[in-house]
């Protein structure tokens, strides 16, 4: 009993752990957006990452994946959940997409995921009740955004450019999502990160050397470069990697419904934005869909 105690209760913290890191993004975002380039930004945020990764290997010796065909794997869901995903989120904000609408936009992909489960006829397939919620968490994450569509933020604007960017981040990541849980076997997450980290980087240097616009260090910059390394790419990440592996995807995907609910609750202690009514009732809305998707099958409500 003691031993199966403290693991469960890691494993039941994880999730929680996870939306909260992953919910300061938008936050990072804000403070970083008006003093650096998006893949000037990224690039040195995934460069400094593979540096802890390297200090931190070298300490631990952990071990490698076992082919170099899970290394190309690896690489394609860096590619993709790091350089697809982030680039598209930072250009379309940067372009002056608001972060509400951006959050929103990428908030489709639990039920993007779900339809193409749906499609393929895998072995994760996608319940009554868990279409339920993925539909239920949705109208959560909308009620709890619609402040933003009502009253949005001064400079918000709407263009084909910044659509497209949050569209090929929804999509990124969604694919990002299927193809490690399908392809990519258990392996070491350090090493699992480092390898995504280093293919990330080689497709976003690119982009980065062709940007006009030249990074202005300040303390807000450095004090966002310093919590995308340290709690987005080191611990969000590395929590999303596990959480891919150990769970079904519906159900991981399911979680990103909660990050727009958590980043209201963060603006509102860090910004002093307003929290209404609606946001807190879309909160509840979005908490009640995501357990019914998350919900072991067979568990009946207590």
């Amino acid at each position: 009993m003691n031993a199966v105690g403290p693991k469960f209760s890691w494993l039941w913290t994880m999730p929680v752990v996870f939306v909260l890191i992953w919910s300061t993004g938008f936050i990072v975002a804000r403070y970083a957006m008006p003093y650096a380039p998006p893949f000037g930004f990224l690039v040195i945020r995934y460069a400094l990452s593979i540096l802890c990764f390297i200090a931190w290997l070298s300490i631990t010796r952990v071990a490698w994946p076992a082919s170099g065909r899970q290394v190309l794997h690896l690489g394609v869901t860096g590619v993709l959940m790091h350089a697809g995903y982030l680039g598209g989120v930072w250009l379309a904000v940067k372009s002056g997409m608001g972060a509400g609408l951006s959050s929103l936009i990428v908030g489709v992909q639990p039920v993007l995921t779900a339809i193409w489960l749906a499609l393929v006829g895998s072995n994760h397939k996608v319940s009554a009740r868990q279409w339920c919620g993925l539909l239920l968490g949705f109208s959560g994450v909308v009620m709890v955004m619609s402040r933003k569509f009502v009253a949005p933020s001064p400079g918000d604007n709407v263009t084909f450019f910044n659509v497209t960017c949050a569209l090929c981040a929804l999509f990124s990541i969604t694919a990002g999502t299927l193809y490690q849980k399908h392809f990519v076997k258990p392996c070491d997450v350090r090493s699992a990160n480092l390898i995504q980290l280093a293919f990330a980087l080689v497709i976003s240097l690119p982009f980065a050397l062709f940007e006009a616009e030249k990074i202005k260090w300040n303390q807000s910059l450095v004090g966002a470069m310093a919590w995308s390394v340290i709690g987005l790419t080191l611990g969000g990440s590395s929590l999303l990697y596990l959480l891919i592996q150990r769970g079904a995807a519906a159900s991981v995907a399911s979680l990103m419904y909660l990050v727009p609910p958590t980043t209201a609750a963060i603006a509102w202690v860090v910004f002093d934005e307003p929290v209404t009514v609606l946001t807190i009732l879309g909160t509840v809305v979005t908490a009640v869909g995501v357990g019914l998707v998350v919900r072991p099958r067979g568990t009946q409500a207590s």
